[in-house]
């Protein structure tokens, strides 16, 4: 069997692997992993064809499997796709092949997609569109409102293995009731401090500086240290201004989200966000908030009046 998943999801790809592994009662020691940037594709298939000895199947990962999109790796090996291709012919019924593709969709123009999505089974695993749809399935068996749902995503962010976590924890709270009211997501769940980050960069990228200080004191009362903020901003503009020097050196978001082992998604947000600055303007807001971090350390400033100026000044 040959199974093909991809998409921007790897925490939901990682998940449909473990279930693939255990609806066949694959072993750990009949597991190989491989990835097409530093192996060769006839290396695979030859392991693909040789039966395992200690157990009646094989299950193979091949990782990066960029052979099925538009995209060219430099300094990869140069893979042989028609052995592939014969392969996709003469199936090893004894081995499971999954390949990993971490792209938004597939090169609908190759010959090797195409031949692939006659034999194996594809799966995609994008959730841009179908998110609330995916977090009702974390609350089966219980009741909660679309509302509620909303409210339970804005709280926790998108990050799906963290918003599954948050699931369960509800769950075990609310066992006997089964029933998830908005008192009990409020009371229940933290609200992500990063997408008040987000807010409070959004609305200074807009030059609302009273809705940032809005923001900032929405933060400051629920808790957040002003030091915590001033570290999460600096973090924030400096991943701005990674992502637009990767891309005027021509890299993709997806080689982007790589490098800097975030969500693709946010990389996005991120570009859009980081065009609105020139390169200048965002060196000198992460040395300015370098500059304030050493200030408060040294007790030079009142470290919630220093943020604050900061926030008016820009």
């Amino acid at each position: 069997m040959i199974y093909v998943l991809f998409g921007l999801e790897n925490y939901l790809i990682d998940k449909e692997i473990k279930k693939i592994i255990n609806d066949n009662k694959i072993d750990e020691f009949s597991i190989e992993k491989y990835d097409l940037e530093n192996t060769l594709i006839e290396n695979i298939i030859e392991s693909a064809n040789i039966h395992n000895l200690f157990a009646d199947k094989k299950f193979i990962i091949i990782n990066n499997s960029y052979i099925f999109t538009g995209n060219v790796k430099k300094g990869a090996p140069e893979h042989n796709i028609g052995i592939l291709e014969n392969y996709i012919e003469q199936i090893n019924e004894d081995t499971i092949l999954v390949f990993v593709v971490n792209s938004e969709k597939l090169d609908e123009r190759k010959k090797i997609v195409k031949k692939i999505k006659e034999k194996a089974k594809v799966l995609e695993f994008n959730v841009q569109d179908n998110l609330n749809s995916i977090v009702k399935k974390f609350f089966d068996g219980y009741k909660i409102s679309t509302q509620n749902i909303n409210l339970f995503i804005d709280r926790v962010g998108n990050n799906l293995a963290l918003l599954e976590s948050e699931a369960e924890k509800l769950k075990i709270y609310k066992f006997e009731e089964k029933e998830i009211t908005e008192v009990d997501i409020i009371n229940s769940i933290n609200k992500n401090i990063e997408l008040d980050i987000f807010n409070l960069i959004d609305n200074i990228i807009l030059k609302k500086k009273n809705n940032a200080i809005m923001v900032y004191n929405e933060m400051l009362k629920h808790g957040e240290e002003p030091i915590k903020i001033l570290i999460m901003l600096s973090n924030q503009f400096r991943m701005m201004l990674q992502i637009k020097l990767m891309y005027k050196k021509g890299y993709s978001e997806k080689d982007m989200a790589s490098i800097l082992a975030i969500h693709p998604y946010r990389v996005k947000l991120g570009l859009e966000k980081a065009r609105k600055f020139s390169d200048e303007l965002l060196i000198n807001i992460i040395d300015e908030l370098a500059n304030i971090d050493s200030k408060i350390k040294r007790s030079e400033v009142d470290k919630k009046l220093a943020l604050e100026l900061f926030i008016l000044k820009l």
